[in-house]
């Protein structure tokens, strides 16, 4: 049987099924909860169960006193929910509260999605996972190649981190993963970095603007919306200015059939210097009336992030719910 889990002070909730632990439920369902390992060894998942009961799955090394376990303190990675839980636990809200960390990692895979972008699926650790949140980036680097790459995967599966690497004359990183990186191979990892994220607790809906790669961090943040169910609702408009630019068109379209709160629209310009990207932001001005009342969410290549926020705040958004991010 599930069982719901509402977490104090923040008043999140989440469900637990089979034998999922409290921790791997939470993180599924988008919750930024503390922990370190999650296998029991650094107790940074430490949590004081307020009421219901749980049940211990997996073996742990860390040692509660015996004042902990009286007062009702678990780890979140070694119990899963017996019943209906309240649980008093700490998430983060902001980027500070996300340590640097750094992570040598193994390609899963790499695929073309077009002749020019690669997907890079990198696995991190079972003991050794990168925390951070929707939006954010890191430093990847394979001997002394290194470059930075935005996440564009969600934090609720935080082992498997997905990065879409754009062939660039002169990127020797990039060069390395187009031409000889292979199924297993090691890359380090270090972040994450960056203020590219979710407003915590906004309810506002979203409106997310891509140019080219800059869909790497937007598709991260949509994840993560959707995980969290936070979101009224969701508007897209992903502008290719390059052959192949809506490279994950499939995607997009597949969550707009599946869901009634997700908008995509596909938009082309000949080329950033063209006059059709202000067209492009006229349009989305245009298709809605009160600007004010999104969240909105800009990345992609300077010249257009540049545009797009005197744009939008030329439409009324205000800037505090205005992000920017340069891919």
């Amino acid at each position: 049987m599930p069982n719901n889990v509402l977490l104090h002070p923040s008043q999140h909730t989440f469900v637990v099924n089979g034998a999922d632990s409290l921790l791997e439920a939470g993180l599924r369902a988008g919750l930024a909860m503390n922990y370190g390992c999650s296998s029991g060894n650094c107790g940074l998942c430490k949590a004081r169960v307020v009421s219901g009961q749980t049940e211990k799955i997996r073996h742990q090394d860390y040692v509660l006193s015996e004042a902990e376990k009286n007062q009702g303190y678990i780890l979140l990675c070694s119990h899963t929910a017996a019943s209906d839980l309240v649980i008093e636990a700490q998430e983060a809200i902001s980027v500070n509260e996300i340590q640097f960390q750094e992570i040598e990692a193994r390609v899963k895979d790499v695929k073309p999605l077009t002749d020019k972008v690669m997907l890079l699926h990198l696995q991190t650790p079972r003991t050794n996972r990168l925390r951070f949140l929707a939006g954010q980036s890191v430093a990847l680097s394979i001997g002394d190649d290194a470059s930075n790459y935005a996440i564009a995967s969600c934090p609720c599966d935080d082992r498997n981190l997905q990065f879409h690497v754009r062939d660039i004359p002169g990127n020797a990183f990039a060069a390395r993963v187009f031409n000889g990186l292979h199924s297993n191979d090691r890359v380090n990892i270090y972040g994450p970095v960056g203020e590219f994220v979710l407003k915590p607790e906004s309810r506002r809906p979203l409106l997310l603007l891509a140019c080219n790669s800059g869909f790497a961090p937007i598709k991260s943040l949509i994840e993560h919306a959707m995980s969290l169910e936070q979101a009224e609702s969701l508007h897209l408009y992903w502008l290719a200015t390059v052959k192949g630019g809506h490279y994950m068109s499939n995607w997009c379209r597949a969550w707009t059939d599946a869901l009634d709160n997700f908008h995509y629209r596909e938009l082309v310009a000949r080329s950033l210097q063209d006059p059709n990207p202000d067209q492009v932001l006229a349009q989305v001005v245009a298709d809605h009336l009160d600007m004010a009342g999104f969240d909105v969410y800009v990345a992609g290549p300077a010249q257009f992030v540049t545009k797009a926020r005197a744009a939008l705040l030329q439409s009324g958004v205000p800037a505090a719910q205005l992000a920017c991010a340069v891919i």
